[in-house]
């Protein structure tokens, strides 16, 4: 994973890329007098889902000051990667998975 500036343009996907063709037709095809029927959904989230939504942006998740001084590290060479903080919370991250979809 780069970190740093970010592309100029997205990069666009040819799935994503038909996906709009096929929307702009849709529009057009509806301007014409063209009616379609709307496929209906349910749609149930998860409890973490749930949770993130309830945080709300007041929360004090996010600390922009604490993210700029980490990027600034970065960027000056000073960031130093703990390879066996980063292993813990990867297992850590895989129990949790795990126990999750055993159940």
């Amino acid at each position: 994973m780069k970190i740093g500036q970010a592309r100029e343009q997205p990069v666009g996907t040819p799935v994503a890329t038909e996906a709009k063709t096929r929307a702009k037709s849709d529009a057009t095809a509806g301007a014409a007098g063209t009616t379609r029927s709307a496929a209906s959904a349910k749609v149930q989230l998860s409890d973490a889902a749930s949770g993130l939504l309830a945080v709300g942006p007041t929360s004090e998740v996010f600390d922009a000051a604490k993210v700029e001084r980490l990027a600034e590290a970065i960027a000056q060479g000073k960031f130093v990667v703990n390879p066996a903080a980063v292993a813990d919370k990867l297992i850590d991250s895989a129990h949790e998975l795990l126990s999750k979809s055993a159940r």
